[in-house]
């Protein structure tokens, strides 16, 4: 039988024979696209697929480093706000600071300090009041001084009942003793702001029912 088939293809044409063998070729290529192109194909859509995903989730963290870092310099900022407020309007009586930063100023401006009696705390709505009583004893100009240092403060202090007295001459000058009230504030916690003065909470206005 293989003889015979051999002999019958010896037997065609040359141009059959030829049409055969680009016959046969096509084939092959055809399989070859069929079986190892369309995996390839796949494999780099694949590829595209994925590359376009990692690109996305590259601008996502892009965005969210941006945000973070936005909220970082935000956060940055109400930070040093809230020191430099802190300054100004401390969260707690900080007492032994509070007659630290007077005894400063009484140093600086040639005042001397004779003695201080810290008073009882006075709450107001959104602050308290630190009074003290202070007893100063220098030259008119020293005084003077003194009440400008103060006033140069990071932390506001205020200085009322101002009583002079006992004038006396040192070295063709004169000296006085001066009785005055200094008084630091601070701020008042949540805790705080939701009590009266007293440190009560305070009452809620309900409606009345029958």
């Amino acid at each position: 039988m293989a003889a015979s088939g051999s002999s019958g293809l010896s037997r065609l044409p040359i141009l059959a024979k030829f049409g055969i063998g680009v016959a046969l070729v096509a084939l092959t290529t055809i399989a070859y696209f069929t079986i190892f192109y369309s995996d390839i194909a796949s494999s780099i859509k694949s590829a595209e697929t994925k590359e376009q995903n990692l690109k996305r989730d590259l601008r996502d963290a892009d965005d969210v480093e941006r945000a973070y870092q936005q909220d970082l310099s935000e956060l940055n900022t109400l930070q040093l706000r809230e020191r430099e407020l802190n300054k100004v309007l401390p969260d707690n009586a900080a007492a032994p600071a509070f007659l630290s930063a007077l005894q400063g100023v009484a140093n600086s401006s040639g005042v001397s300090l004779l003695a201080w009696s810290p008073m009882e705390e006075a709450r107001q709505e959104y602050y308290a009041k630190i009074p003290m009583q202070l007893k100063l004893v220098g030259r008119f100009h020293q005084i003077a001084k003194f009440f400008y240092g103060v006033g140069q403060l990071d932390r506001i202090i205020n200085i009322e009942d101002v009583e002079i007295g006992k004038p006396k001459a040192v070295d063709d000058d004169v000296t006085v003793e001066v009785d005055c009230l200094a008084t630091a504030f601070r701020s008042l916690s949540a805790s705080e702001k939701a009590a009266d003065p007293k440190g009560k909470p305070k009452a809620t206005a309900g409606r009345k029912t029958r």
